[in-house]
């Protein structure tokens, strides 16, 4: 199977760390350690080496240590099939976050073309219960991993958007200030619908082909409108009503990722708490077998605090998934005790904090 993997991983100044540093195999890496000692910004750390602002989606100035916010670095050696790249990314006091693959600047959207990262975090246990703009961040991280460029069709889209909200603000009513943004954001919101129902597709397709121990979803996109085939027309008859809004009220940013328990018939938004974990474990997963297949490798898993909330056997069946799968997966707990089923299948770093300052520990299986 061809590979997907962080061999080294180096933190500069970055949250709680000071310094750390990594050596890593493709095996999944089980990172254990008490409640504030920093082993959330570890895996922080992996997700702002693909395209966007990370898991926690914060600022550059957020990111640096306190208090000397002198600016933080990461710095990774990634093999990804069969090449090896060094990515560096950083960012200087008071300056936006930069980057660099093999010692050249790149743009964030190269990350996407040599590498695949997923997560799944804490914040994201009330996606089913919680506002559509989760579950479409949700759905766009699917979609990006299946599609580096779908990144650059929402920034265009949201770009656009916020020009055309601006006009309908200011009550501008001249038809000509409107049509080469509506232009626009019918290009870019067209190729947007495209790809999320291209993911979903995947996503089903791997759920389906699969002998899982988490519960399968069926899923759909929504919206409160339908996105319409012509959309430039339909943002053209749609400027009134808009206007008076102050925004645009029909497009792919009012779209939802609808689903349900299959085996149920149940809504996942009506699923007990235990059930709706299940079934995000089981998307997390679905996408990771997708892209083993489309990407030629697994991609990197993280999943922060996920077997809190899993009983012995979940547990077990979640570690034999991610191996089976190949995927070299980041997980955290407050304990070793968290990841006894893995045994010698995984790598341990065990983290502790004092006076604010993060130390880690890499150690065989405990």
């Amino acid at each position: 199977m061809n590979t997907l993997a962080l061999q080294e991983l180096t933190l500069s100044h970055f949250r709680s760390h000071k310094r750390a540093s990594f050596t890593l195999d493709p095996r999944p890496m089980a990172i254990f350690g008490p409640n504030g000692a920093g082993k959330t910004n570890i895996i922080e750390a992996v997700s702002l080496l693909s395209p966007g602002r990370g898991l926690r989606r914060a600022g550059a100035e957020d990111l640096a240590r306190r208090p000397e916010a002198l600016g933080w670095k990461i710095t990774g050696i990634l093999q990804s099939l069969h090449q090896t790249h060094e990515v560096e990314t950083w960012a200087e006091a008071g300056n936006p976050r930069q980057l660099r693959i093999d010692g050249k600047a790149a743009p964030q959207t190269a990350l996407g073309r040599i590498g695949r990262v997923l997560w799944l975090v804490p914040a994201m246990d009330r996606l089913w219960i919680e506002g559509a703009e989760g579950r479409r961040r949700f759905l766009d991280r699917a979609t990006l991993s299946f599609e580096p460029t779908h990144a650059e069709a929402v920034l265009t889209y949201e770009k656009a958007m916020r020009e055309r909200n601006r006009l309908l603000k200011d009550m501008v009513r001249d038809a000509h200030w409107y049509t080469a943004i509506e232009a626009q954001m019918a290009e870019a919101g067209a190729t947007i619908q495209r790809n999320r129902l291209d993911a979903i597709d995947a996503l089903t397709t791997a759920q389906a082909s699969a002998t899982t121990a988490f519960p399968t979803a069926t899923l759909a996109l929504t919206s409160p409108e339908p996105v319409p085939d012509d959309l430039q027309a339909a943002l053209a008859d749609n400027r009134a009503r808009d206007m008076a809004a102050g925004r645009t009220l029909i497009g792919p940013h009012r779209a939802d990722l609808d689903a349900v328990f299959a085996d149920k018939g149940v809504p996942a938004k009506d699923c007990s708490t235990g059930e709706q974990k299940a079934l995000l474990i089981s998307l997390i997963l679905a996408n990771g077998r997708a892209l083993a297949r489309d990407f030629g490798a697994p991609p990197i898993l993280l999943l922060d605090e996920v077997a809190a909330h899993l009983d012995a056997g979940r547990r077990a069946a979640l570690y034999d998934e991610i191996c089976s799968l190949g995927a070299q997966a980041f997980m955290t707990g407050t304990g070793p005790e968290l990841f006894t089923e893995l045994g010698a299948r995984a790598q341990y770093a065990e983290i502790t904090e004092v006076d604010g300052q993060s130390t880690v520990t890499q150690r065989d299986a405990p």
